[in-house]
């Protein structure tokens, strides 16, 4: 069974793109298909106009420094603290030897600080990831991207973990990547209230294939229910 079929779409630069569709829709394979943590068995992807679909070594390394990933289960490492994961964002460009014991300039510790102020952390650097809440490890994984420099952010259900009260404060500061540093962001949500508050547009997928592609604010009710079902709710908003 393809995981994907038939998928054409193209991403414009500096766009909030939303990815919805049921659990097992292809969402989560298309966003990792994008960095290439898993390989298309056919097709083409091309990222800021250069194809990557068969990219390799130091030019494959080189294309993911560029993408960020934001994972649901944020993936910090969790026994270090969270200045060493943040700063995990900047391997990609640091000499080998003293990446391996995470030794870095400071002037890269001075933008993993900054990083941590800019999404409200900035005296938790010394602790350790896993002494930090759901929330607050999701604004780590955040500083990480910044701290990568990526001119595309995939995020994959980043929110899904996290208590009700706390989407909006991890999706506005994932929403400042988009509106503030320019960079294109691809999310995969579920709930509509966060849909209409931050895709500028959203694609559904159905079974591996596009299903619809549109503005939020005409994602209603009657589309929900043909991409999720008749007997789907709207997560954020009663559907009649």
């Amino acid at each position: 069974m393809r995981a994907l079929s038939g998928i054409d779409l193209t991403v414009r630069q500096g766009e909030f793109l939303v990815i919805v569709g049921l659990s097992g829709s292809g969402k989560s394979t298309l966003l990792r298909c994008l960095n290439r943590l898993i390989d298309p068995s056919e097709g083409r992807i091309w990222i800021f106009g250069e194809e990557i679909t068969a990219t390799e070594g130091a030019d494959l390394r080189v294309m993911r420094a560029a993408v960020a990933m934001i994972f649901q289960q944020f993936n910090l490492v969790k026994r270090q603290t969270v200045t060493s994961n943040v700063l995990a964002g900047a391997l990609g460009r640091s000499p080998l030897l003293p990446s391996l014991f995470l030794r870095f300039s400071e002037e890269e510790t001075a933008k993993a600080q900054a990083f941590l102020e800019r999404v409200g952390l900035g005296d938790r650097g010394s602790s350790r990831a896993d002494a930090l809440s759901g929330g607050e490890q999701q604004r780590v994984a955040i500083a990480r991207a910044l701290m990568q420099k990526p001119r595309l952010v995939l995020a994959d259900e980043p929110v899904a973990s996290l208590d009700p009260a706390l989407r909006h404060s991890v999706m506005r500061h994932i929403e400042a990547l988009n509106r503030q540093e320019g960079m294109t962001v691809l999310c995969t949500l579920h709930d509509i209230d966060l849909i209409e508050r931050y895709a500028t547009r959203v694609v559904a997928l159905r079974e591996g294939r596009l299903v619809y592609e549109g503005e939020p604010t005409s994602f209603d009710a009657v589309t929900f229910r043909q991409i999720y079902g008749d007997d789907a709710v709207m997560a954020g908003s009663a559907v009649d």
